[in-house]
């Protein structure tokens, strides 16, 4: 590989030209170069320790199975190796890899275990961690000061290698970041990992049901092709949009009230005229006042959300003054960049199937949105709709917090990748 690396800390000159995968890699590297052992600890204690694990173990008992110990030639013992986010290699089908913390390993370490937790093995910033007794207690020690263990969230974090920066499929990732910046994971990690294989399960189960590799394809079609999106959503903006056309501006919400009402009731009537069909003439479906009432009633409402919405966006600066969201396939379509790689860390598609899903995401929304920012405030509004009931609470006060992340940090994708 073209450096060494003593048992103390030393290294070859060459060894100085080493660039980390990331500020984690980096910052283990950086201690472990002038000596700062507690600075080290801590840093291991901050982070995810990802453990290889035999797939079909984990499956068995949907949970830990034992440690897989190597020869380690430096200490001549047996060690366990744990590897940081950024040391990780792709996933493959056989192993997988699960997040720990080193509190976790200090709790479930046996007599019988290796001597040696060896982070990083081989690399410039590995540390051997001995896990005796008082080595065990150190781990606890350090542990103990870590509030949440990861990534900051709510932060933009960039694999500085083994992810593309640049190209479609940086731009792809660039439309999940959402959901990368609020989660604390890399943006541009195609070859995922996530919070591990085990955890990436059990939350795709979790919040999409999804299970098999059927469910799982499924899903990331529905996403790409904004079929999971509300329909009464893209009707409402629809109209607006068109309205927008025809009159070459900004349409005023009580006629677009009125104009929706008109449509509703339009099309109840239609639905119930005689359709001639090749076996005779099919009577309709004939649908009862009170129903087109109530239709007209739930549109007028979900209207009147959006303006509000939209207001809010104005005042907070996700919108421009007059600003407004033509389109809402950004909720589906950034869902789908994050789908791809959720589906990959799950073991459920193959590196080059989650990279096609990712590349599709980014050219649907290269094709709908004119900028980053007119793309977030549907995404935004998409979620809203979704999960925050016009309380302007927890869902919108975090996405806000994102919004502005990607928008204003030099480091993120937003900043960084073209839009044309």
């Amino acid at each position: 590989m073209g450096w060494t690396v003593g048992r103390e800390g030393g290294t070859s000159p060459g060894l100085r030209e080493w660039q980390a995968p990331s500020a984690v890699e980096r910052g283990l590297y950086e201690a472990r170069m002038r000596g700062d052992w507690p600075a080290y600890y801590d840093l291991v204690a901050q982070a995810d320790l990802f453990m290889m694990q035999s797939k079909a173990a984990v499956d068995a008992n949907r949970g830990t199975s034992r440690f897989h110990r190597y020869w380690n030639p430096q200490t001549g013992t047996y060690c366990l190796a744990v590897y940081t986010a950024g040391m990780l290699p792709p996933p493959a089908p056989d192993p997988v890899f699960n997040a720990y913390s080193l509190g976790w390993f200090a709790g479930v370490w046996e007599a019988g275990d290796p001597p040696y937790l060896v982070v990083n093995p081989g690399s410039p910033c590995e540390g051997v961690l001995p896990t005796g007794p008082e080595g065990r207690e150190l781990w606890r020690r350090h542990y103990a000061k870590v509030e949440r263990r990861g990534l900051a969230r709510d932060a933009v974090h960039t694999l500085e290698i083994g992810g593309p920066r640049h190209g479609r499929v940086a731009f792809g990732l660039a439309v999940g970041a959402h959901i990368s910046v609020r989660n604390g994971r890399f943006w541009n990690a195609l070859a995922y990992h996530g919070s591990g294989y085990t955890a990436e399960r059990e939350t795709l189960e979790e919040w999409w049901g999804v299970t098999t590799r059927e469910d799982w394809l499924e899903t990331q079609e529905q996403l790409l092709g904004a079929r999971l999106v509300s329909g009464l959503w893209q009707f409402v903006l629809r109209l607006r949009r068109e309205m927008a056309l025809d009159f070459a501006g900004p349409v005023d919400a009580d006629h677009w009230r009125t104009a929706a009402a008109h449509v509703v009731r339009r099309r109840a009537e239609e639905a119930a005229e005689p359709e001639l069909t090749p076996d005779g003439v099919d009577r309709g479906r004939v649908v009862t006042a009170s129903e087109v009432e109530s239709g007209v009633e739930r549109v007028q409402r979900l209207i009147g959300r959006i303006t509000r919405y939209e207001a809010r966006f104005r005042a907070d600066g996700l919108l421009p003054e007059r600003g407004y969201v033509r389109t809402i396939e950004a909720w589906d379509h950034g869902r789908a960049s994050g789908m791809a790689r959720w589906g990959l860390a799950a073991r459920l598609c193959s590196l080059q199937e989650a990279e096609a899903a990712v590349v599709r995401a980014g050219r649907l929304v290269h094709a709908n949105y004119r900028s980053w920012e007119d793309f977030s405030a549907a995404y935004v509004l998409g979620r809203c709709l979704h999960f925050d009931e016009e309380q302007f609470g927890e869902w919108y006060e975090t996405v806000l917090r994102v919004h502005r992340v990607l928008t204003t940090d030099p480091a993120s994708p937003w900043r960084t990748l073209p839009w044309a």
